[in-house]
């Protein structure tokens, strides 16, 4: 049964209104992973045709929230880092994706002193989607090919997030990211 983008949209927005805070997010990440096994979505949007990098396929013009479609062309290990006042669902296409979750220590907040404890380590395997809540510290780590689908509670291109240097014990803001917006022509 096909279960398209805008379905998922759909479903989402309904979520995020009706569940208000995690158990809405919960219920969007179930419906990342149907969207997962779509073939007609995964063709259009992390097909073999497409390019390599990150593309936001859809911006919600009311709640905001974003779903970017991932395409790693090189390995990568991302510092332990947070998406501010956002939440974060990834749901993995192909490969893997290993995440941790990591607790701050001490009373700190923000950039600065930062010392960190890693509580949790998981691997999002293909169809498996994983939900980072507001504020909670994260890295992910994935190999070339790697493909998968983010969806974030807003635009994090305009919001403070920390990222964290482990052998430093320091946080510093990260304002932008670069990831292109939809063309809303």
């Amino acid at each position: 049964m096909s279960y398209s983008l805008e379905e998922f949209c759909d479903d989402c927005r309904e979520a995020l209104t009706t569940q208000p805070g995690r158990a809405g997010r919960d219920a969007a990440r179930g419906k990342l992973e149907q969207l997962l096994l779509d073939e007609a979505f995964m063709a259009e949007y992390l097909g073999p045709d497409q390019a390599a990098g990150v593309q936001t396929i859809f911006e919600d013009p009311e709640l905001e929230f974003c779903v970017l479609a991932y395409r790693a062309n090189a390995d990568r290990k991302s510092p332990p880092h947070d998406h501010g006042n956002s939440w974060a669902i990834y749901g993995q296409t192909e490969k893997h994706t290993d995440m941790k979750i990591y607790n701050r220590l001490g009373a700190g907040e923000g950039a600065g002193e930062a010392k960190l404890e890693m509580v949790k380590e998981f691997r999002l395997n293909p169809g498996m989607a994983g939900l980072f809540d507001v504020g909670e510290i994260h890295a992910i780590d994935h190999p070339a090919g790697s493909r998968f689908v983010r969806v974030t509670g807003t635009d994090l291109n305009n919001v403070k997030r920390l990222r964290f240097d482990e052998t430093s014990g320091r946080a510093e803001i990260i304002e932008n990211q670069g990831v292109p917006s939809p063309d809303k022509s």
